[in-house]
């Protein structure tokens, strides 16, 4: 059965976050407040800034950025009611992809141990040695529900979850999509990368953009290349 590397928890990110709903009702009372292209304008600022966050997190909707110039482009035209309505949707879709990372990064909090979670508050480099501990696996056998993000988190992976490209670029040949992977398969771990390798692999996941299960992303091909 294909997986998707990055899940979908809306359930459980709508509880993680805890103001979907409040932020929402806040909005409408804000917008009803205004008038036509003012309430449009405030709605695609807002859209545009939790995009930005969504986008840093490495978990930013792939059709957020194409909604929020659909709006522009129809306040443009002088409709501002459908720059609204395309404003807000953007903005819904950018508050459950923060609320996706924040679940997500709860999710791998709670799975480390006490020992794993006293390292990640220290230093950056901690958590690179947590990952290359005499005796770590050099292959990993991929379960269902696992994603790339996941499996580098794991304590005895890499136990950071933003080194996962180097287990992107390490099986190359057998991953297509970085958002798809398949239960039973064997990945190698690269225990010997470098500190600049290391370096470019995080730089790459908090950098990469929108993501889409099935398609190959532009920018992992770039880092690929490098």
């Amino acid at each position: 059965m294909i997986m998707r590397t990055t899940v979908r928890l809306f359930a459980a990110a709508a509880l993680t976050l805890g103001l979907l709903a409040g932020c929402a009702t806040t909005g409408e009372e804000e917008q009803a407040a205004m008038t036509g292209a003012s309430a449009a304008e405030q709605a695609i600022s807002d859209a545009k800034a939790a995009n930005a966050e969504a986008k840093a997190l490495g978990f930013e909707w792939r059709d957020t950025g194409k909604i929020i110039e659909a709006a522009e482009k129809a306040l443009a035209d002088g409709n501002s009611d459908e720059a609204l309505k395309q404003a807000n949707k953007a903005l819904t879709q950018a508050q459950l992809a923060k609320a996706q990372a924040a679940a997500e990064n709860e999710k791998f909090l709670n799975s480390m141990s006490a020992a794993d979670k006293a390292a990640l508050e220290g230093t950056e480099s901690s958590s690179r040695v947590a990952g290359a501990m005499a005796g770590s696996p050099d292959t990993y056998t991929v379960e269902r529900g696992d994603h790339l993000w996941g499996i580098s988190g794991k304590s005895s992976i890499y136990g950071d979850s933003y080194q996962w490209p180097l287990i992107y670029k390490a099986n190359r040949d057998r991953i297509k999509d970085a958002d798809l992977i398949y239960p039973n398969q064997v990945l190698d771990i690269d225990r010997n990368a470098s500190a600049d390798e290391i370096d470019a692999a995080i730089q790459h996941a908090k950098t990469r953009g929108a993501w889409s299960v099935g398609d190959v992303e532009q920018s992992d091909l770039d880092y690929l290349n490098k």
